[in-house]
């Protein structure tokens, strides 16, 4: 069993909150030289599309976590609330705040794809915050026999779901840049496909992780945003595919 450096609650709390906008920052700048690359002069409607997809990010990603902890509300812990993050409500929360703006503006073309590696680099980042918050994060694993369980402070060697998001973020991407050529025939496939990608796996990887709060068939929160997103989605995916299969 592998252990982990443990951290104080407060220490833990700085660190992820450190990861977490370094994330962002790196995430937007990668965005940027994405789009300089492309030799594109990052028209108006292009900056106010990024600002709408991080304000729709912090919304989803604030509104997921208290579906997920809704206990949180009975003890009064507004500032365990206000900390608290999702990732799958921030992908969530700022498609729909991309969305919005492009209908608000009139932008008719994807701009989805640029978004892909940013997200990848800024998932990376985020996870290794979560991991060196450990126990105080929320993020950690089931308990687990597997020889790289990791044991985060309370004597029990657990699932790495952290380290097992990194890994299923760059799997994905790797698959990705290896069809590009036949993504880009659709412009946006490639979004669509990373972020039903990606649902589905924390649909199914949140298995292994203690669920705060059980709704129905006891799912948690987070899970059933996933399901419903994917029943949204996958139409998309599937009609987009269908172009050039």
């Amino acid at each position: 069993m592998l252990t982990t450096v443990h951290f104080s609650a407060s220490v833990a709390q700085q660190i992820h909150f450190s990861f977490e906008w370094l994330a962002i920052l790196i995430g937007v700048q990668i965005y940027r030289r994405k789009l300089n690359r492309q030799n594109h002069s990052l028209p108006e409607h292009t900056f106010i599309i990024l600002v709408a997809c991080i304000i729709g990010a912090g919304i989803g990603n604030k509104l997921l976590f208290v579906l997920e902890y809704p206990n949180l509300w009975e003890t009064q812990s507004w500032k365990a609330l206000f900390q608290g993050q999702s990732i799958v409500g921030g992908l969530i929360g700022g498609l729909i705040g991309v969305e919005l703006a492009k209908k608000f503006l009139g932008v008719n073309h994807s701009t989805g794809d640029n978004f892909i590696l940013p997200l990848i680099i800024g998932t990376i980042i985020g996870r290794i915050g979560c991991f060196l918050a450990g126990l105080h994060d929320g993020t950690y694993g089931l308990a687990t026999t597997l020889p790289w369980g990791i044991n985060f402070g309370d004597g029990i060697s657990r699932h790495p779901t952290q380290l097992y998001d990194m890994l299923a973020v760059i799997i994905i991407g790797i698959l990705l840049w290896l069809i590009r050529t036949k993504l880009t025939q659709i412009s946006g496939l490639a979004f669509k496909i990373y972020l039903a990608s990606y649902l589905s796996w924390r649909l199914g990887i949140d298995a292994l992780k203690p669920i705060p709060y059980a709704y129905t068939l006891g799912l948690s929160g987070i899970q059933w945003a996933c399901i419903l997103a994917l029943i949204a989605y996958l139409p998309l995916v599937s009609r987009d595919l269908r172009k050039i299969c």
